[in-house]
């Protein structure tokens, strides 16, 4: 993060893809950190292309939301890739056969929940047998623990009561385990016990794969990208565990929610049902509970795109119980002093604030004194709202451009459904000329002043409004869509030469530091 001004820490000009590890090709019914996830990094290597991001990687429930998950610090292990247990001789063929059955193009998620945690804890029972601590390529387990204690004992612990209460919330749970302390480990079932040591190895093989992934990124030369929510899930280890950090009654019910209220993706605005922090709590400890969250996040990625960041400055209240989110009010964020101690705890982080929808000035001056650059969605330049600040000749170099982002819909199904007047006006600013592909704003994008540039994989597919992975407030049918290997292919045949160009023509290889000053070129200095 910068200092109390607008300089920000982009100072290079880059371009990244955005690709939900969901969204992968992989064998065994949704994306992974196998061979699917070093395909994509190797075309981006080839093409140029500096970051790969992603949508937040925790274990998700109920609608299969990355941004309601179990855990904030816990990877989900949907994401492991199976064949690697295969070949250590921890699964059979036969045992990951019927996830081989399933969709290749879509995540069936109900199909995958009934198949393949039973495949897993296979997995897992059989390391268990073995009385070893070590897997090979994986490390010690019992120093995995020691590592992750801080958090991996209580989620491990979370997960496994939640079975053992028939999937309830933890609010609903009996009252002695209706918060975690550090003895309540001791007092559980076996049974209990055993399914936490599950979910305990099931981290462990996350981990060990994420982190040669990482390495695998870095020697094509690309970064990743990592998303980090405001909030977290009510039924949660985290607020499990960090009951003081959040505004609960003597049950653990919230006393009030968040959300948004009407915008450009709802009429009734967005019912989140999250828990709203207690501010003051996090300021008396130095927002301890936020540092820990922020600097485990940059241990797994290079860049954090923080979420919803206008809620640092004022953040949508809504009552508990509410039917829906316009009865809301705005209530006062942390602002910068909670950010200023963020900088002082990391004072090298590379945080890109989320500061989407209806913002005022407030919120660009929190933005700009942090130091942060925003983002610009190109499909927001016409008819989002009156100041047209997503049109690309209003942008800063200090910002972050998307063609479209997980929550638009693809660039494709967004021109192909613009009214007749506001199809005409894109179609002049971009020179479209009739067409409605999605790669004359991909080319927009790169050539933009922004010093990011960022486009979803479908776009670079070229995908209608059916491959769109998430529809806000809608709860079910997202984060469903996948691409496949032979998809990739085709990219790469087609269009890898035409991007890399783009990205040389636009000095978007991430190696060129931007001067605003004019120097004699050496050709001409040479005959003075």
């Amino acid at each position: 993060m910068g200092s109390d001004s607008s300089a920000t820490w982009l100072d290079t000009r880059s371009t990244g893809v955005l690709a939900h590890i969901s969204s992968l090709p992989g064998s065994y019914g949704i994306g992974n950190l196998g061979p699917g996830a070093r395909s994509l990094v190797d075309f981006l290597g080839r093409a140029g292309v500096r970051y790969w991001q992603i949508c937040p990687i925790g274990p998700t429930g109920y609608g299969d939301s990355p941004y309601q998950t179990f855990s904030g610090r816990a990877g989900n292990p949907y994401f492991i890739d199976l064949g690697e247990l295969v070949g250590a001789g921890l699964l059979t063929t036969d045992e990951v056969a019927p996830l081989r059955l399933l969709p290749a193009a879509r995540v069936d998620y109900g199909r995958l929940y009934d198949q393949f945690w039973r495949v897993l804890a296979r997995a897992h029972d059989r390391f268990a047998a073995s009385g070893g601590d070590e897997l090979e390529g994986f490390g010690s387990l019992a120093a995995f623990r020691r590592r992750h204690s801080a958090w991996l004992g209580p989620f491990a612990d979370f997960m496994a009561l939640k079975a053992h209460f028939g999937g309830r919330p933890w609010t609903d749970w009996p009252e002695g385990f209706r918060g975690w302390n550090p003895t309540l480990h001791a007092t559980l079932p076996e049974t209990v016990l055993r399914d936490a040591d599950r979910h305990t190895f099931y981290q462990h093989l996350f981990f060990g794969q994420w982190e040669r992934l990482r390495h695998y990124a870095s020697a094509q030369g690309v970064g990743i990208i990592g998303d980090v929510p405001i909030f977290v899930a009510l039924d949660s280890a985290d607020t499990w565990q960090n009951r003081a950090v959040f505004r609960l009654d003597p049950r653990g019910q919230p006393l009030a929610v968040a959300g948004v209220p009407p915008d450009y993706f709802s009429a009734t605005g967005q019912l989140w049902g999250n828990p709203l922090y207690d501010w003051d709590y996090l300021a008396r400890t130095r927002y301890g509970w936020w540092i820990d969250r922020l600097r485990a996040a940059f241990e797994l990625y290079d860049i954090i795109r923080l979420d919803h960041f206008r809620g640092f400055e004022t953040y949508w209240e809504v009552p508990a119980g509410a039917a829906d989110a316009r009865g809301g009010q705005w209530r006062k964020g942390p602002g910068l002093p909670f950010l200023r101690v963020v900088r002082e705890a990391l004072p090298d982080a590379r945080i890109i604030a989320e500061d989407l929808g209806y913002i005022g000035p407030g919120v660009v001056a929190l933005r700009n004194a942090a130091g942060l650059p925003g983002m610009k969605i190109l499909q927001f330049a016409y008819g989002h709202d009156t100041g047209n600040v997503n049109l690309p000749h209003f942008f800063g170099p200090e910002s972050v451009v998307y063609t479209g982002t997980h929550d638009n819909t693809t660039t494709r199904g967004w021109l192909e459904s613009l009214p007749r007047e506001e199809a005409g006006r894109v179609s002049d600013y971009f020179g479209l000329d009739g067409s409605r592909s999605a790669w004359p704003l991909i080319r927009a994008a790169l050539a933009t002043v922004s010093r990011l540039s960022v486009v979803p994989m479908q776009d670079l597919l070229d995908l209608p409004a059916e491959a769109t992975l998430n529809q806000p407030g809608i709860a079910e049918g997202n984060w469903q869509w996948r691409y496949t290997d032979g998809q990739l292919a085709l990219l790469e045949e087609g269009r890898l030469g035409t991007l890399r160009h783009w990205i040389e023509l636009y000095d978007r290889a991430g190696n060129r530091v931007p001067r605003e000053c004019s120097e004699t070129p050496a050709s001409i200095a040479a005959h003075r």
